[in-house]
């Protein structure tokens, strides 16, 4: 999923992981989340030039997902996600929830997901880390006619 993330974000991404997956997944997912967060706050620096906001709907077969970014220093998710059957997909889906809270947070994101519709679980997930890359990537680019930080009140 994070290489949908990345491609259609246009982001350079290596991961190397190393976590007590014999357990279960959930501690690895939300340290790659948070480890990413941080990362991406590095990266956007002072934030001076970006747009600041991204937004991307994004189908994958059956599903479709709306993704709204607002790079603020303000940290917070919604995620609003149908909940499905048990299965090891739903387990993966939750996690993915885990994921991005734990990248929100640390990247001082404002991270609005909503799945209009979608069957099939791994689409469903598809079409969130594509349209989360695309309004990331939308957000966190550069434009020219911003001089300083993208806010009325000259600050984030």
């Amino acid at each position: 999923m994070l290489t949908l993330f990345t491609v259609h974000g246009f982001f350079d991404l290596s991961i190397d992981a190393v976590g007590d997956i014999d357990v279960d997944f959930h501690h690895t997912i939300e340290d790659v989340g948070l480890v990413l967060g941080d990362a991406f706050d590095s990266a956007l620096g002072d934030r001076k030039g970006i747009k600041r906001f991204g937004h991307a709907v994004t189908p994958m077969d059956d599903a479709l997902a709306s993704v709204a970014v607002d790079l603020s220093k303000r940290p917070f998710l919604v995620y609003n996600v149908p909940a499905r059957a048990t299965s090891e997909v739903h387990a993966f889906s939750s996690l993915t929830k885990e994921f991005l809270r734990a990248f929100s947070n640390r990247c001082g994101m404002n991270l609005h997901v909503n799945v209009l519709y979608g069957d099939n679980e791994h689409h469903i997930n598809e079409s969130i880390f594509k349209a989360a890359g695309r309004a990331l990537g939308q957000a966190a680019s550069f434009d020219d006619r911003i001089k300083d930080v993208r806010s009325s009140k000259g600050v984030l």
